[in-house]
């Protein structure tokens, strides 16, 4: 957490419970890869494995350009034929084996300023918010409904001037009741389960952009991309069902996959397409990531560790 935030250090609340900055996302999965690895170690199995462990501290702040951010994952995954991700478990009955990807958007619109008596009349047409609102409607009725597709209007300003300040997330906006707003702009989030998905729906948008322009207005979109996909293989599916026998051999339980339209983007979606299987979600359990209430269950810390153990075991004979 930041330096200024009032949530600084670990405070175990009872035997099961403690708050923690980050052990819930992801600290905690952190600490179960190094005491399974430890404990592997130890009994002498590792002798002729080949394991790469890679930690990033900028997963919510990847940096640009991602081929640079991303280098180390990327490279080591080349090399790999399991990718194994310990971001926060969904569950202790859960795993996941498909991943949504995550894409920016940048929507601008332009209008002609003049008073805004003259309002839909040829000359002045309809300004920059209408047309705004013609293209986000149409985004909703035309671009909606693909299974696992979600695109997201996170902050919308329009007027006369306006300023964005992309790293506080804030805008200044100046505009009168009586004068068409003469610019507008969206910034969003486009979510997919695979790169085709990403451009159907990238596609469906510009021409909804390009298209049916209102009266003396005009639209451009921009996209820039973030985390790709990690779409649902046969690999993952058949590195869930021996992850599950493990829990089950251990007592703990069958593993079921985790609904990917409920998770957000990871790193490990980056070494996906690389390998021949990948499965996320195998972290520590818990609560409130990211917010002052965060916390990690230390119940069933030791469990998920032991199954991540045998795991990584019976993957490398």
């Amino acid at each position: 957490f930041e330096e200024n935030s009032p949530f600084q250090t670990f405070e175990k609340i009872n035997d099961s419970i403690a708050l923690a900055p980050g052990g819930n996302d992801m600290k905690g999965g952190d600490v179960m890869i190094l005491y399974a690895l430890k404990a592997l170690k130890e009994t002498g199995v590792l002798e002729n494995a080949d394991i790469q462990v890679i930690f990033t501290g900028d997963e919510e702040s990847t940096g640009k350009p991602l081929s640079i951010s991303r280098h180390s994952l990327i490279e080591a995954a080349k090399h790999a034929d399991i990718a194994l991700g310990y971001e926060t478990s969904t569950g202790f009955d859960y795993a996941t084996i498909a991943r949504r990807g995550a894409s920016g958007w940048h929507l601008t619109t332009t209008g002609k300023r003049a008073h805004s008596s003259g309002v839909f009349s040829e000359r002045t047409g309809a300004g920059a918010i209408f047309e705004m609102g013609r293209v986000l409607n149409a985004f909703y009725e035309e671009v909606r409904g693909e299974d696992l597709l979600t695109f997201n209007p996170g902050i919308m300003y329009g007027g006369t001037f306006m300023n964005y300040d992309a790293l506080s997330g804030q805008a200044e906006v100046f505009g009168k009741t009586n004068v068409v707003a003469q610019q507008a702009e969206v910034r969003g989030g486009l979510r997919f389960i695979t790169e085709d998905q990403k451009e159907r729906a990238r596609a469906k948008m510009r021409a909804i952009v390009e298209q049916g322009n209102l009266p003396q207005t005009s639209a451009t979109i921009e996209f820039t991309d973030s985390y790709p996909a990690m779409p649902p293989t046969e690999g993952n599916l058949e590195l869930l069902e021996l992850l599950s026998e493990v829990s089950q051999d251990l007592g703990q339980g069958e593993v079921k996959a985790y609904d990917p339209g409920r998770r957000g983007a990871a790193d490990i979606s980056f070494a996906a397409s690389y390998v021949e299987a990948a499965l996320g979600g195998l972290g520590s359990m818990g609560s409130g990531a990211h917010t002052l209430n965060e916390t990690v269950n230390l119940k069933t810390f030791e469990a998920l560790t032991k199954r991540t153990a045998i795991l990584i075991y019976r993957l490398i004979q």
